[in-house]
């Protein structure tokens, strides 16, 4: 088990050094373009991960400025049971619902992954609200670092309920691996690309 965390460790920290490069060029066309809608490039947000332990995620911004303020007004309409999630929330920008989609506006998680806040492959990190009321069953999920993506996002997403999405993250971590760490991985990449089965949004 110990040997399969320090191979765990070792893909995060290689993949996040390959992910910071690769991410420069499309990241520096994305801040061009999110710039022109005003405010600040980057959004960081309070996360709940690994051990209850509390971290700032970071994100390309995808929304308008004042989307915080805007959420309390949406909570009655999320989508999905026991976190916030809209279809057509109305807080996205144009270029953001494109970044959103292609999975783009969480390129800046490398970093966080490099940092040891976070793996590649784990968990959704939760918001402190959503972890609140967390029953003590979804709070397994936290025994391990949240990640970028997971056998949650592969498995549908947006398209999976709260219930089913405990469910995955559990499975996941009962069966963590290196090689099924790099099974979901190469599936979260063919995601990246529209599909009406990613359920990102």
């Amino acid at each position: 088990m110990r040997i399969q965390q320090i191979l765990i460790r070792i893909l995060d920290i290689l993949g996040a050094i390959v992910g910071l490069i690769g991410a420069i060029l499309p990241v520096s066309m994305i801040a061009i373009l999110v710039k022109k809608d005003g405010g600040s490039i980057f959004f960081k947000q309070e996360r709940i991960g690994k051990n209850e332990k509390s971290f700032m995620m970071w994100k390309i911004r995808s929304m308008v400025t004042n989307a915080e303020e805007i959420r309390e007004r949406l909570l009655e309409q999320s989508d999905v049971d026991g976190m916030f999630k809209m279809k057509d929330d109305p807080r996205v920008t144009k270029i953001g619902a494109f970044i959103r989609k292609h999975s783009l506006d969480e390129l800046p998680q490398f970093w966080n992954v490099l940092k040891g806040d976070m793996s590649l492959v784990g968990p959704r990190p939760a918001l402190r609200e959503e972890f609140e009321i967390y029953s003590e069953r979804a709070k397994m999920r936290l025994d391990v670092k949240p990640g970028i993506t997971g056998l949650w996002q592969v498995s549908g997403r947006s398209n999976v309920n709260f219930e089913t999405m405990i469910d995955l993250d559990l499975e996941y971590i009962a069966n963590r691996s290196l090689w099924g760490d790099i099974i979901i991985l190469f599936k979260t990449v063919l995601l990246m690309f529209p599909s009406s089965k990613n359920g990102a949004y």
